[in-house]
C-alpha cells in the first residue's frame, strides 16, 4: 500500500505533520477560489510545483471539485458544460501525472453528520449520524434520475479517461441511506456499486475508493467485499466507525468495530497496493475545529498508527 494523505490548498499545519510522518504522495482538494481555472493547465501546474517543492507528489484529485461535480450529478442546467470542464481536466491531469481522482454520486446532500461532537475515547470529538435528527433540506431528486445522470456522465467522460489513463475511483453514498427527506442515494449498497462499476459503462478506467467504514456501516461483509473488488479498488480511505447505517459514529483509528490490522492484511493478501490515506479524525485536547473530522493532531495520531501498521504487515 503507498501511504498517502489528504492536503488542502493553500499549505496548513497538515502538510507539515504529513510528511514529518513520512508520507510523500498527496490527496490533494484543488483550490476552489474564483481564480482558479480547472481548465487551465498553467493554474494547475502552479498547485502542483508547490506540492513537489515540498516533497509530496499528487497522485490523487479528491473530490472531483464541487463546481462541476454538483451540477453533473443533479443533471440541471450546467451539467454539460461541467461534463466538459471535466474532460478537459483529464490531459491535465496526465501531464502532470496524477493518475485517479476520487469522485462520489450524492446529489444535493453529500458527507454528512447530525453531530460533530460525540465523545469519544478521553473525550476527544467525533462527529455521528443519526436518522433522527436528520431535517429535511428541501432538495428533491429520485433514484431513477440519479441512475440516469451516472449514465450520462460515464458515457461522456469515460472515453476520455481512458486516452489520457485517468482512473475514476467511486465513493459510496456517506451515510448509505437509500434517502435523506426527498433526496434518494444509490450508492448504498455493493449490489449497487457492483452495478455502477461492472454493468453500465465496464472501463478498466473506472472503480472505487474502499471506504471501508462506510461499506461496514452498510452491514456489508469487507472480508467478501475487499476480494471481490479488489480489481476495481484504485483508492482507499482507512476509517473505523461503531453502529450501524440509521445509527453510527466515528471512531479513534484503533477503537472502532473493523480490526484495523486484519483489514490492512487482506487488502495485501489480494494484491491491493494503492494510495492509502486515513479519513475522519477526531478533535483532540488542545485543537479546534474548523471541518470536522479533518483536524491536525487527530490525524498526526491516524497517520502514526496505519504507518506502524503498514510496516508491521510488510515486515511479516
Amino acid at each position: 500500500m503507498i501511504l498517502n494523505d489528504y492536503f488542502r490548498s493553500p499549505r496548513d499545519l497538515t502538510w507539515d505533520f504529513a510528511k514529518q510522518c513520512g508520507v510523500k504522495t498527496g490527496t490533494i482538494r484543488l483550490p476552489e477560489t474564483v481564480d482558479f481555472d480547472l481548465t487551465n493547465y498553467s493554474h494547475w501546474e502552479t498547485v502542483h510545483k508547490n506540492f513537489m517543492d515540498f516533497g509530496i507528489k499528487p497522485v490523487v484529485v479528491e473530490p472531483m471539485p464541487n463546481e462541476v461535480h454538483d451540477h453533473i450529478k443533479a443533471g440541471d442546467e450546467f451539467r454539460d458544460e461541467s461534463i466538459e470542464k471535466v474532460i478537459k481536466m483529464l490531459p491535465i491531469m496526465d501531464k502532470l501525472d496524477i493518475r485517479c481522482i476520487c469522485f462520489n454520486w450524492m446529489a444535493h446532500i453529500g458527507w454528512f453528520r447530525t453531530d460533530s461532537s460525540i465523545k469519544e475515547r478521553g473525550e476527544a470529538l467525533v462527529t455521528g449520524f443519526d436518522i433522527n435528527e436528520f431535517k429535511p433540506t428541501g432538495a428533491k431528486i429520485t433514484a431513477e434520475e440519479l441512475w440516469a445522470n451516472y449514465e450520462y456522465f460515464l458515457k461522456a467522460v469515460i472515453p476520455y479517461a481512458e486516452k489520457y489513463g485517468i482512473k475514476l475511483a467511486l465513493h459510496p453514498d456517506d451515510p448509505p441511506v437509500p434517502r435523506l427527506g426527498d433526496v434518494e442515494r444509490i450508492m448504498i449498497n455493493y449490489a449497487n456499486i457492483k452495478k455502477a462499476v461492472y454493468d453500465i459503462y465496464p472501463s478498466d478506467m473506472l472503480g472505487v475508493t474502499m471506504c471501508q467504514a462506510t461499506y461496514h456501516i452498510m452491514g456489508e461483509d469487507l472480508y467478501k467485499v475487499i476480494p471481490e473488488l479488489a480489481e476495481k479498488i484504485f483508492f482507499v480511505h482507512f476509517r473505523n466507525t461503531t453502529g450501524h447505517k440509521l445509527n453510527y459514529r466515528e471512531t479513534f483509528h484503533d477503537n472502532g468495530e473493523i480490526d484495523m490490522a486484519k483489514i490492512l492484511r487482506l487488502y495485501k493478501e489480494c494484491g491491493v497496493d494503492v494510495p492509502i490515506r486515513v479519513d475522519h479524525v477526531p478533535l483532540m485536547a488542545g485543537e479546534k475545529q474548523e471541518v470536522a473530522g479533518y483536524t491536525a493532531i487527530g490525524r498526526l495520531f491516524a497517520i502514526g498508527y496505519l504507518r506502524g501498521l503498514l510496516q508491521a504487515i510488510e515486515e511479516n
